[in-house]
C-alpha cells in the first residue's frame, strides 16, 4: 500500500462486548492515509464476526488477521511485520479513541508524538495530569518513567515504524503484566525526541471485575521485566538508567503492587510469603529516592505486619 502514514494496530481476545466502539472511534478519524490492522487472538466469542461487519463496507484500508491464541504480544508483533505505515499507533480492543487522536498525533518528523489518556471506570473519568513541555528528549522522558515522577502507558505514543523495524523491537511473548512497558521503553532508548501535546484523545477502560481476575501475583513478574531491562541498559552503556531501575522503579513497583493486593482484600501471609518466595523485600530495600517513600519502605520492611495493620487501618489507598 502506498501513502500510509499510520497504521493503528489492535489485538482482539473475546472483545466481542466492546470491539464494535473500537472499531468504529477508528474508522471516524478526521485524519487521511492511515490504515487498520486487527488481530483476533483466537477469540471463542463473536469477536471475529463482529470485526467483520464493522469493516466491510469501510474504505479505510484494512486487513482482519486469525491466529490460534497466542497472547497479546504475538498478536501485536504480527501486526507490526503487516503493517505498511510510516508511523505506528495501538489501541486496545476495549478502549476507544476519539476523532483527532490520529491527527493530533501525527507531524511526519518527530521519532514519538504522545497525548493524553483518559482512565474511565464505569462512569467516572480520572483526567491525566497535562505535561509542562511541548517536546522532551527521550532519555529524559525514560528517566521521568524511572523515578515514576510521571504516568505513562506506551499506548498514549505514536511511533516512528523505522525505530520499531529496524531495531528489530517485539513485545516479549508469554508475558501478562508490563510487556507494553518493556516496549516502549525499548522503542523510546533507539529515538531522540517526543513532541507532546496535551490533548486527551485516548480512552482507557477499567472494568471492576478485570483487575482480580487477569493478574493475581502475575503483577510481580514486572519486577523481571525491569532487570531485563537494566542488563538492556547496561549492554548499551547506559548505566546511569540501569541503577534508576535498581534504586528507583523495581522497589516502587514492587510497593505499588503488594498494596494493590491489599487493596483489593489478598491475604496478608500470602502476599508475604510470595514476596519473600522472589526475594522482593531484598530488591525492595534498595530504595534510594525521596525520603517521604524511602520511609515507608523502612517501617515496612521492620515489621510487616504492623504496617499492614497500620495501612487497614487508615485505609491508605495504592501508592
Amino acid at each position: 500500500m502506498d501513502n500510509i502514514k499510520v497504521s493503528v494496530i489492535v489485538p482482539v481476545f473475546n472483545a466481542a462486548e466492546y470491539i464494535s466502539k473500537t472499531i468504529d472511534s477508528i474508522l471516524n478519524q478526521d485524519f487521511q492515509d492511515y490504515e487498520l490492522i486487527v488481530v483476533d487472538d483466537g477469540s471463542t466469542d463473536n469477536s471475529l464476526e463482529i470485526i467483520k461487519k464493522a469493516l466491510e463496507n469501510t474504505t479505510v484500508p484494512n486487513r482482519i488477521i486469525h491466529q490460534e491464541n497466542s497472547g497479546v504480544s504475538v498478536a501485536r508483533n504480527k501486526a507490526i511485520e503487516a503493517s505498511n505505515g510510516e508511523y505506528i499507533v495501538f489501541v486496545d480492543a476495549d478502549d476507544y479513541i476519539t476523532p483527532n487522536h490520529l491527527s493530533t498525533l501525527y507531524n511526519g518528523q518527530s521519532d514519538f508524538s504522545l497525548t493524553l489518556v483518559v482512565k474511565k471506570e464505569g462512569e467516572k473519568l480520572i483526567n491525566p495530569k497535562p505535561y509542562s513541555q511541548t517536546s522532551i528528549k527521550t532519555e529524559d522522558f525514560i528517566k521521568m518513567e524511572l523515578n515514576m515522577q510521571i504516568v505513562f502507558n506506551f499506548f498514549q505514543l505514536m511511533y516512528k515504524a523505522k525505530i520499531i523495524k529496524e531495531n528489530n523491537i517485539k513485545f516479549t511473548p508469554g508475558i501478562v503484566y508490563g510487556e507494553d512497558i518493556e516496549f516502549a521503553h525499548k522503542a523510546l532508548f533507539y529515538g531522540d525526541e517526543i513532541i507532546i501535546n496535551n490533548e486527551k484523545t485516548y480512552y482507557y477502560i477499567q472494568h471492576p471485575e478485570s483487575a482480580i481476575k487477569t493478574t493475581e501475583y502475575k503483577r510481580f513478574g514486572i519486577v523481571k521485566i525491569f532487570e531485563d531491562l537494566a542488563d538492556f541498559y547496561n549492554k548499551h552503556n547506559k548505566p546511569e538508567l540501569a541503577n534508576l531501575i535498581t534504586t528507583s522503579r523495581i522497589p516502587k513497583a514492587i510497593f505499588g503492587n503488594m498494596n494493590f493486593f491489599f487493596h483489593n482484600g489478598y491475604d496478608f501471609d500470602e502476599v508475604l510469603s510470595k514476596m519473600r518466595e522472589l526475594d522482593l523485600l531484598t530488591k525492595m530495600s534498595k530504595y534510594q529516592g525521596d525520603s517521604k517513600f524511602k520511609f515507608k519502605i523502612k517501617m515496612f520492611l521492620l515489621n510487616p505486619k504492623i504496617y499492614y495493620k497500620m495501612w487497614m487501618k487508615l485505609k491508605n489507598t495504592i501508592d
